[in-house]
């Protein structure tokens, strides 16, 4: 009789967050306040981390700026400031767990507790698997992956104190499914994907309803990080590379109305879709008269070309 009763329940809390997605999507939702909140974003000193510091910046937020590029990095700072808000730049190196765990002591000691956490940091070894040397494959999954754990664990814990917080992981579309020769690319966009699912899980099972989360899918984004990646030319004028500052405002819109995902554009929940309802074949198929299937050789072809010795950074 117990089960009954929670199958109908369920049924009623399935068809409430139904109708409710479906109001929001049609309604503009009530977006959160989250002037003087302390906002640290990594991978500041590229171009979206850029983007989120100034935006976050422009709803009145504090800044901590996380990113290896010192110099970079100051100039988002820079920016930053001229909106009026305190903003803290660190240098650090995220493929190293105890640069994270250090980094964020200072952070703490120096500016406060950080109440928005945004894991935008990304890297690409842009080469072929048999081709890649090992060190770069492990510092994509390091920074991409790992440095997750490292950061949600130096952060999370004065969240949970509070009951209050928001962790936002950019990851990619990526992460829903995959290329050719982007394995490691994929690999750790997949695990980020993953890691951020299950800590949204343990959150609500925990009963922590004042931390927010909110995942972030975006299509390639034109930053240069896949520069020459394109799927087959007639379908390009449909799905092309997305301009930074648009994705970065769908993301803040997202991230402001407490929106638990966001694929960017739409688009991107048809083949999200697809993987899990079609046949391996059929998905194959797809992907190959899209051109999807050999999209990443002209990429490729650029690093090699460049002879870029490291990582290709967002």
């Amino acid at each position: 009789m117990i089960v009954i009763v929670d199958l109908l329940l369920m049924l009623i809390d399935l068809t409430y967050s139904i109708l409710s997605a479906i109001v929001q999507t049609v309604l503009r939702p009530r977006l959160k306040c989250i002037d003087g909140e302390l906002c640290l974003i990594t991978g500041s000193g590229g171009a979206l981390g850029r983007l989120f510091a100034l935006e976050f910046a422009k709803e009145g937020a504090h800044l901590v700026l996380w990113d290896c590029n010192e110099e970079a990095n100051e100039q988002t700072a820079k920016l930053a400031r001229e909106l009026g808000v305190k903003v803290h730049a660190y240098t650090v190196d995220l493929s190293k767990r105890m640069s994270i765990y250090e980094t964020a002591d200072r952070v703490r000691a120096e500016v406060g507790d950080v109440s928005i956490l945004v894991n935008n940091a990304g890297v690409v070894a842009g080469r072929r698997l048999l081709d890649c040397p090992d060190e770069l494959l492990e510092r994509t999954l390091l920074v991409n992956c790992h440095a997750l754990f490292w950061m949600t664990k130096a952060f999370l814990p004065q969240m949970k104190t509070t009951n209050h917080g928001h962790i936002v992981t950019v990851a990619s579309a990526l992460g829903l499914f995959s290329t050719a020769c982007v394995e490691d690319y994929c690999a750790s966009k997949f695990g980020a994907v993953g890691f951020h699912e299950s800590l949204t899980h343990e959150l609500l099972a925990e009963e922590n309803d004042g931390i927010k989360t909110t995942l972030v899918c975006p299509y390639i984004v034109d930053t240069g990080m896949f520069a020459g990646c394109e799927i087959r030319k007639e379908l390009r004028g449909l799905i092309p590379p997305l301009d930074p500052l648009y994705t970065v405002q769908q993301s803040m819109k997202a991230i402001l109305a407490e929106q638990q995902m966001i694929c960017i554009p739409r688009l991107m929940y048809i083949p999200f879709i697809t993987r899990a309802l079609l046949p391996w074949e059929a998905n194959v198929a797809t992907y190959r008269f899209m051109g999807g299937d050999k999209c990443m050789l002209p990429f490729i072809k650029n690093v090699e070309l460049k002879n870029v010795n490291g990582h290709v950074k967002s």
